[in-house]
């Protein structure tokens, strides 16, 4: 496995900076990043100090600062010490600002202003909190997606994906023996989806959750007929109910989400 440095400089979280590069990063098998991350330098000395940093460990230098004093800076010194300087945002800025006919604000920090997106995405967190693993089950009614299925499908990190994206997501437990709440039949505005995935794989990461809780002994929990029957009697409710269902199995969270989200924008579209 080959490793090098990548140093990814911020002027806010440095969100940015990691999920593009390790987007980026994720393309090249074999190579493993040593991350560094210097979030909120928004001042000369801080920008020196991770500077001092770059050149005793370097590497690639990715970045996000939009002060131009600052970025200069940091494009001088990494041409002296030879390291690769990237701006991660440059070329979208200059699309948007060629095609809006205006300059950008260079703020930092300017993605996390407290603005309304931001107000419905923090409570749309808390109400995928309360509305887990079919909580609060009478107030449905208030969600823009509901997910339906089996124990161990992705259920709740799913909601959460979607509730940073500002929609209120709930989920419902597939659970033998036990009644869907029937708030679930009178949904008029919210998309329910099941999710489902393969009886094996199911039955692996059931197992694993069991080790890491330490649990011990066999149980139904993890019994491969009963699980193939869970998966199978859940398949069948969401065919009766005429749910859009998503297969998990081989989706990161990511992925069913986008599938989810796909589903969402469909249905919001007139006609």
């Amino acid at each position: 496995m080959q490793s090098f440095h990548l140093h990814l400089v911020s002027d806010a979280t440095g969100e940015t900076c990691i999920t593009i590069a390790r987007a980026a990063a994720a393309q090249f098998q074999g190579v493993e990043s040593v991350e560094h991350l210097w979030s909120l330098v928004r001042t000369e000395s801080q920008l020196r100090r991770v500077l001092v940093n770059v050149e005793a460990e370097p590497g690639v230098v990715m970045f996000t600062l939009v002060d131009p004093a600052l970025r200069e800076l940091l494009h001088e010194e990494c041409r002296r010490i030879d390291v690769p300087c990237i701006p991660l945002l440059d070329t979208a800025i200059a699309a948007l600002s060629g095609f809006l006919g205006i300059e950008s604000r260079n703020q930092p920090g300017r993605q996390h202003v407290m603005d309304a997106a931001y107000v419905e995405r923090i409570d749309a967190m808390n109400y995928a909190l309360g509305h887990d693993d079919g909580r609060s089950s009478a107030t449905l009614r208030d969600a823009d997606i509901v997910l339906v299925g089996v124990s161990r499908t992705s259920k709740t990190p799913t909601c959460f994906y979607l509730a940073n994206r500002g929609l209120k997501a709930a989920n419902v437990p597939v659970v033998p023996g036990c009644p869907l709440p029937p708030e679930l039949k009178t949904l008029k505005d919210a998309l329910v989806v099941g999710l489902t995935c393969h009886p094996d794989q199911l039955l692996d990461v059931r197992r694993n959750r069991m080790r890491m809780i330490g649990a011990v002994g066999e149980t139904g929990y993890v019994d491969p007929a009963q699980v193939e029957e869970e998966v199978r009697q859940a398949r069948r409710l969401f065919a009766e109910a005429g749910w859009p269902v998503i297969d998990v199995s081989h989706r990161s969270i990511e992925e069913t989400a986008a599938a989810i989200l796909q589903l969402h924008d469909r249905r919001a579209l007139p006609g």
